[in-house]
């Protein structure tokens, strides 16, 4: 039968157990969309770079990677998301250079290499485009990463443009999806979720 003493270092045993398991890490407050752990998006993707390699999420791995889909004719969401996300960059500060941002485009069509390679640095050096080999592989990585794009014919074959989802994708420093980024929401709440992830 126990005694007392040994009743009362059980029961402080036990408080200290309740006590310590509420002490790990505080899990970060975001104020874009937390999908940690949403199952049916895409964990990873192989797309050319400009200079025709084939990247994949391992070559980001130890960066925070902010993936947005749109192309370089886009007249409106695509320019000011880049500018959005440029304006994010100064506000990081050297944390900036633990981030890594892929645009990535819906229209490889007129989305050539060159272009990509021109287009998207122009913004922030450090800004990467990626673009797919052909329309198959346009398919798969919008399938896998549930982005809408369709293409609206203009007034002429190569004067259309292209209706597309605008928001964008965060990836922890590990490759895990993480966050849904509001379009149009200004620099800061990004730069914050972003800084809250390197935390």
């Amino acid at each position: 039968m126990p005694t007392l003493a040994s009743f009362r270092r059980l029961c402080l045993l036990a408080l200290c157990t309740v006590f310590l398991a509420g002490c790990g890490q505080p899990k970060p407050s975001f104020k874009n969309v937390d999908i940690s752990g949403a199952s049916g998006f895409g964990k990873d993707f192989a797309l050319l770079d400009p200079a025709g390699k084939t990247r994949t999420m391992a070559d980001f791995k130890g960066k925070v990677v902010l993936m947005f889909f749109g192309y370089t004719h886009c007249p409106d969401v695509c320019p000011t998301t880049m500018v959005e996300l440029k304006q994010v960059m100064e506000q990081m500060g050297p944390d900036a250079d633990k981030v890594q941002v892929l645009f990535i485009t819906v229209d490889p069509e007129r989305d050539t290499a060159q272009l990509m390679g021109q287009y998207v640095p122009a913004f922030d050096k450090r800004f990467l485009g990626l673009r797919p080999a052909d329309e198959a592989a346009l398919k798969k990585v919008a399938q896998d990463f549930k982005v809408y794009y369709a293409k609206v014919p203009g007034t002429s074959p190569l004067n259309y443009t292209m209706d597309h989802s605008a928001g964008s994708y965060v990836f922890d420093q590990n490759g895990q999806l993480r966050l849904f980024i509001r379009h149009g929401q200004g620099p800061e709440p990004i730069a914050h979720d972003l800084k809250a992830l390197m935390s």
